[in-house]
């Protein structure tokens, strides 16, 4: 577990260290601001559009709040609205659409 860690720390490094391979600036900055990119062309409540992440492909919003929750840190999974969740978590999911279950 410990060599495993290792290289998952050497790998980020080297992502970093060599141009082209890391991520695109703009998402950078967003998770600077501590910002979420989402697949959405505007920001679910309480989010605020802070610009693009993924080369323009995805919007980066930032917490307005600090009561927010993500679904996957808050334990739960995002799923399209056709599958029916066994259990409701609270959390916000980057598509338009989907929720966020505990127990699909």
């Amino acid at each position: 577990m410990k060599l495993f860690s290792c290289l998952v720390v050497l790998l980020l490094f080297l992502l970093q260290a060599v141009p082209g391979l890391g991520l695109p600036r703009d998402t950078l900055r967003c998770l600077e601001y501590h910002g979420y990119c989402f697949h959405l062309k505007s920001c679910p409540e309480p989010f605020a559009a802070f610009g693009t992440c993924y080369r323009r492909r995805r919007t980066c919003c930032v917490d307005t709040t600090s009561n927010f929750h993500i679904c996957q840190d808050e334990g739960g999974h995002c799923v399209p609205p056709e599958i029916r969740c066994l259990q409701d978590q609270e959390g916000l999911c980057p598509r338009r659409g989907w929720k966020c279950c505990t127990e699909v």
